[in-house]
């Protein structure tokens, strides 16, 4: 594996904390690793809740082709009103994690606005590549729209939230929404996400052997995802939206990125595209950011810098 010589252009808080982070974070990950990196424990859902008033009820759904998945349904304990809807995809690279992780947001949300959350246990690569996640999502997110009396929300005002992984898969579930005719999304907020199996940017091949989410890694996930399709003309852009030519009729969106990361440019792009198609888009790269600082270090200045951009977008979007 390739590793970078050079001083990458960190900040001084964050780069403080990378040796600590030292097998506790995917670099390098090749096939034979991913058990160890699954492993790695998350906070779990009461550990995010912390005392907080806010409960969650599991649910068992049909997925793609009819298959059981499970979603999980945040909420204030005396939710009330009909607020905002937020449906969730974790993070995770499409072949790790699982639905609790980082779902700190949406209790966030819960507590803020009243909002009711569905995050989705999709079914990961590989032993289910291609469409199954994010078809999966799409099957997660027709049941949420499609119980929005029951669950308590406005269906106008349903946004996909999804970082990472998920937000590759949140931007492919709304491509999808899209092309089927609904459910209708009044946002979408992707936070570092993975669109572009192609490993072509600059920060694609910049980043390898250092940070929290390097070359080696992306390119292990995204074989895992496509198979021999991977980097090849035979990609649909629902797996990875980068590859979509025509990013017209999106509601609005929130996408950023750390500047020393992987992702990077194709955030860029991805924003830019927008824009060209007539969009709207917010588009952030944080400067000496690496991968999911966000969560990895959040009490940083850059971190919290972060959390507020995202914060005003929602709130702004949800006041319309």
């Amino acid at each position: 594996m390739r590793r970078m010589t050079k001083k990458l252009p960190l900040d001084p808080e964050l780069a403080a904390l990378l040796p600590a982070l030292a097998g506790r974070v995917p670099v390098g990950m090749t096939a034979d690793r991913l058990d160890h990196f699954r492993a790695l424990p998350f906070p779990a859902i009461e550990e995010q809740i912390g005392g907080r008033p806010v409960t969650w009820t599991d649910h068992t759904i049909p997925g793609y082709r009819g298959a059981e998945i499970t979603v999980s349904v945040i909420a204030r304990e005396d939710h009330r009103e009909r607020g905002p809807g937020i449906f969730h995809i974790h993070g995770g690279g499409m072949v790790m994690g699982d639905r609790f992780a980082s779902v700190h947001p949406l209790i966030d949300w819960a507590m803020k606005y009243d909002a009711v959350s569905v995050t989705v246990e999709y079914r990961r690569a590989p032993e289910h590549p291609h469409p199954v996640p994010v078809e999966d999502c799409y099957a997660a997110l027709r049941w949420m729209a499609g119980h929005a009396d029951e669950l308590g929300f406005d269906p106008a005002r349903l946004v996909i939230f999804g970082g990472s992984g998920g937000g590759g898969l949140a931007a492919g579930t709304t491509l999808l929404a899209r092309d089927r005719g609904g459910p209708a999304l009044s946002g979408q907020l992707l936070q570092c996400p993975m669109i572009d199996d192609r490993g072509e940017t600059v920060s694609a091949r910049e980043y390898d052997g250092v940070g929290v989410w390097d070359r080696t890694s992306n390119l292990t996930a995204w074989t895992m995802v496509l198979g021999e399709r991977r980097g090849t003309a035979d990609v649909s852009p629902y797996a990875a939206p980068a590859r979509a030519t025509d990013l017209s009729g999106l509601p609005p969106t929130f996408v950023d990125a750390g500047a020393v990361e992987v992702f990077r440019d194709e955030a860029v792009a991805f924003a830019s595209a927008i824009w060209a198609a007539g969009g709207e888009a917010e588009l952030h790269v944080w400067g000496g950011a690496f991968h999911g600082f966000y969560d990895i270090a959040p009490g940083s200045a850059v971190a919290r810098a972060c959390v507020a951009a995202r914060e005003s977008w929602l709130e702004r979007l949800l006041s319309r």
